[in-house]
């Protein structure tokens, strides 16, 4: 597997964008006050863009997909998810 260091010593347009999407969200939330960490949000946040969310591009699709990780989600990509990680629970190493 490769990993792709996303710098630029010119810009930070990556986190920017980043800082902006956890900004919308906490004013939405009211502050993280409650049971949800910051940690909790960065990780769906994760989810959503590597498995939900398509990219323009990436040509319409998710970073899972370019990756050959098709899943298949259908309908509420959300609950889908949820409902696949919940089904194969037990297939996963421990």
């Amino acid at each position: 597997m490769t990993l792709f260091r996303f710098t630029d010593p010119v810009n930070n347009n990556i986190v920017e964008r980043l800082q902006g999407t956890i900004r919308e969200r906490d004013k939405v939330m009211r502050g993280m006050d409650g049971e949800i960490t910051g940690q909790d949000l960065i990780n769906g946040l994760r989810i959503y863009y590597n498995f939900i969310r398509p990219h323009m591009s990436l040509n319409g699709k998710t970073p899972a997909e370019e990756a050959g990780i098709n899943l298949k989600l259908e309908g509420n990509k959300w609950l889908a998810l949820i409902e696949k990680a919940y089904n194969n629970r037990d297939e996963q190493p421990k």
